[in-house]
C-alpha cells in the first residue's frame, strides 16, 4: 500500500510541486501562527516571551469586556455588516443578470472592463477622490458655496458616514464580484434557453426560469462566506474615511483595537482576545449561515 501511494506520488510529483508554494503560505502564514492565541490568556512581557508570559486566564477578556468603546465598535461592526450583506450583496448579482442580457459581445466586454477597473484602485487613492470632492474645499462644497448656500460637511457627518460605506464600496467592488456569477451564468447549456424560448418564454422568463436557477448555488456559497467575514467590517476602507466626528456610527472592532493599540490603550493580552473574540464569532456565523442554507434547500460549505 505505502508503495502504491509513493508511486502515485511520484508520478504526479510535478503537480505536486505547483502546490507546494500555496501550501507552505498557508502552513507558515495562517496555521502557524494560530500559536499567538495563547497571547489572551496571558500578560505579555517582551523579556519573558510568549513562551513564559504568565497566564491570566479570562482576565483579557474581562477588561475587554468593561470597555464602552469596544461595545460601541462592536454593534457598528455588526449594523454596518449587515448592511454590506443587504444593500451591497444583491447589487452583483443584479449586475451580472444585466450585463448578461447584452446581446452584443463588444458591448458586453466594454461593461465589464468598466466596472471592474475601480477593484484595482487602492483605498488611500479613493479616499484622497473622495475628500477632494466632498471635503469641505472640494469640488461639492464649491459648488454649493457658488450658488450661495452654506458649505457642508460631509465626510464628518456621522449620519452619512454608513451611506457613504456602502456607495462607495458598491462602486469599487460591484463589478469584481460580478465576475463570479457571470462565469457561472457562462456555463449554463445555450439549448436549456433555446429550449425555454420553444416553450414561449420570453427574456424576463428565462432570465427567472433558467439563468436564476443556475446561479443560485453560487450566490449562496458567497452568502454564506460573506455572513462568515460578517465581524471584519471593512478596515481597509474605513481607516481611510473615517475621522474622530464620525467614531459614533463608523468605528469598528478593528479600527477600534488599531487605534487602542498603538495609543497605547490595549495590552497584547487584550488585542489578542479581540481577535480571538471575533473569530469565534465569525465561526459561529459561518457555521449558522451554512446550516440555514442546507435547510432552505441549498447548497452549502460543510
Amino acid at each position: 500500500m505505502e508503495k502504491l501511494v509513493g508511486k502515485e506520488i511520484y508520478k504526479r510529483r510535478y503537480l505536486y510541486l505547483i502546490l507546494l508554494p500555496t501550501l507552505l503560505y498557508y502552513v507558515f502564514f495562517q496555521y502557524v501562527p494560530m500559536y499567538g492565541v495563547v497571547l489572551a490568556f496571558k500578560e505579555y512581557h517582551i523579556k519573558a516571551g510568549m513562551l513564559h508570559s504568565p497566564w491570566v486566564g479570562l482576565a483579557n477578556f474581562n477588561e475587554l469586556m468593561i470597555q464602552s468603546d469596544f461595545w460601541q465598535a462592536f454593534n457598528n461592526t455588526i449594523l454596518i455588516s449587515l448592511g454590506r450583506i443587504v444593500l451591497e450583496f444583491p447589487v452583483a448579482i443584479i449586475l451580472a443578470l444585466l450585463i448578461n442580457e447584452v446581446t452584443r459581445e463588444k458591448f458586453k466586454k466594454f461593461y465589464q472592463t468598466v466596472y471592474t477597473f475601480p477593484h484595482f484602485i487602492s483605498w488611500v487613492i479613493i479616499s484622497g477622490i473622495m475628500l477632494n470632492f466632498l471635503g469641505d474645499s472640494g469640488v461639492l462644497n464649491q459648488l454649493v458655496s457658488s450658488l450661495g448656500f452654506e458649505k457642508y460637511t460631509f465626510l464628518t457627518d456621522a449620519g452619512l458616514f454608513r451611506p457613504i460605506l456602502f456607495l462607495s464600496n458598491i462602486w469599487k467592488e460591484v463589478g469584481w464580484s460580478a465576475i463570479i456569477y457571470l462565469a457561472a451564468i457562462a456555463g449554463i447549456n445555450p439549448e436549456v434557453y433555446e429550449a425555454a424560448y420553444v416553450d414561449g418564454a420570453n427574456r424576463y422568463q428565462q432570465l427567472w426560469a433558467v439563468t436564476w436557477p443556475s446561479i443560485r448555488g453560487t450566490a449562496a456559497i458567497l452568502l454564506i462566506l460573506a455572513v462568515g467575514n460578517a465581524m471584519n467590517g471593512g478596515f481597509e476602507q474605513i481607516f481611510n474615511l473615517y475621522n474622530p466626528g464620525v467614531y459614533k456610527t463608523g468605528d469598528i472592532i478593528d479600527t477600534y483595537v488599531y487605534r487602542s493599540a498603538f495609543g497605547g490603550g490595549l495590552s497584547f493580552g487584550v488585542t489578542a482576545a479581540v481577535g480571538l473574540f471575533k473569530a469565534v464569532i465569525n465561526f459561529a456565523l459561518l457555521y449558522s449561515a451554512n446550516f440555514m442554507v442546507r435547510r432552505l434547500g441549498g447548497e452549502g460549505l460543510l
